[in-house]
């Protein structure tokens, strides 16, 4: 009785495994195909570029300042005025530098009619050393009062030589005096727009260590774009690259412009290196102001007319710039290996391995869902 139950209870599990051997079987059988996303390989252009986030700036910026302490009496002009070159900004009290050219030119008065006064003494003694000479051939004077005419003649020559390098040495002061007026004046070196004030009417400015700012003027007529580019990137760089930006005001107009440099200094941002490329583009419309945030593409290449496939269509690499992937065809997938050209962060560009009009598996889809 115990060994008809033993083989009863293996019957049962026999059968159950019988049961889910067939249940599988017949759902492999029977379970639907896979579903495939596909493409067809069409002729793109590509273009291969380096994204990166600048800054707008003035291609020709400048600091205004003062040369000379004092009031800034006056300042005729306000943020955003646009000025030509050699206009006056603004002027400095005049009246200290106009005192020294006044005490200056007292000076050199007085120290001219010294000079005529020494002169006069020299000739003087110079008539006299010449009587004393005459005289001293018919021994007519000692040796003695010779001596002290020639004497007296050095002195005086010696006394208008000095009042000659005082004159000299006021005169360049008075020239500096002359200068330091020309200096009150606050006159633009440049055309441009006053984008910022730093000195207002009325307030002091001391000129005694360094130059201080008064405002600053700026050509907005050609903007220089600074691209933070980072060191990953910054290799494929160089002069004469195709670049373009758009700002977030207006992202559907792009400014065209060609690499002009990269900076060799980086600057470290969180741990990370970035470098400085610049461009220039011009702003005839004002249209871009100040530190705008620029949305900047650098083409590192374009190639155009060329067969392209998705990224996500390459399989496993099988050698440099070869990889295999998906064809299907008549409801038939194959693998095929392709050689590879330029690629971007979206597209790649098909050298070899496929033919315009074939369809590339992109991706799968199974009963369970996306593979």
């Amino acid at each position: 009785m115990l060994t008809k139950g033993k083989f009863k209870k293996r019957y049962l599990l026999l059968l159950v495994i019988v049961l889910l051997a067939g249940a599988w079987i017949w759902s492999t059988l029977n379970a639907p195909p896979p579903q495939y996303q596909t493409m067809i390989v069409r002729k793109n252009d590509l273009q291969q570029s380096v994204l990166a986030t600048g800054k707008l700036d003035a291609l020709r910026k400048v600091d205004v300042g003062a040369q000379v302490s004092g009031q800034l009496k006056t300042l005729s002009v306000n943020i955003g005025d646009r000025v030509k070159k050699d206009q006056l900004l603004g002027v400095i009290d005049p009246e200290q530098a106009e005192n020294q050219i006044k005490e200056v030119e007292a000076t050199l008065m007085e120290l001219r009619a010294q000079r005529r006064q020494a002169l006069a003494e020299a000739a003087l003694a110079r008539v006299t050393l010449q009587r004393q000479q005459q005289l001293a051939k018919t021994q007519a004077v000692s040796r003695q009062d010779l001596d002290t005419a020639a004497t007296e003649l050095a002195v005086k020559e010696a006394q208008t030589g000095t009042i000659e390098a005082q004159i000299q040495r006021n005169q360049a002061s008075l020239d500096t005096a002359r200068t330091n007026l020309d200096y009150t004046k606050i006159i633009a070196p440049m055309a441009g727009e006053v984008t910022q004030i730093t000195t207002l009417q009325g307030q002091t400015v001391i000129a005694a260590q360094q130059a201080p700012n008064i405002l600053t003027l700026a050509d907005l007529g050609t903007m220089l774009v600074k691209a933070q580019v980072s060191e990953a990137d910054v290799i494929h760089l160089k002069p004469g690259l195709q670049a373009w930006f758009t700002v977030l005001g207006d992202p559907l107009t792009r400014y065209e412009g060609t690499l002009k440099d990269i900076l060799p200094t980086p600057e470290k941002v969180n741990d990370a290196i970035f470098y400085y490329a610049r461009f220039e583009v011009p702003n005839p419309k004002r249209v871009l102001r100040l530190d705008m945030t620029a949305q900047v593409h650098i083409q590192l290449s374009n190639v155009k007319g060329v067969l392209t496939i998705p990224l996500s269509a390459l399989g496993d690499p099988v050698g440099e710039n070869r990889y295999k992937i998906r064809v299907l065809r008549n409801g038939e997938v194959r693998e095929r290996e392709i050689v590879i050209g330029a690629r971007n962060d979206t597209q790649v560009q098909v050298v070899k391995g496929l033919e315009e009009g074939e369809e590339v598996v992109t991706g799968q889809k199974l009963a369970g869902g996306e593979q």
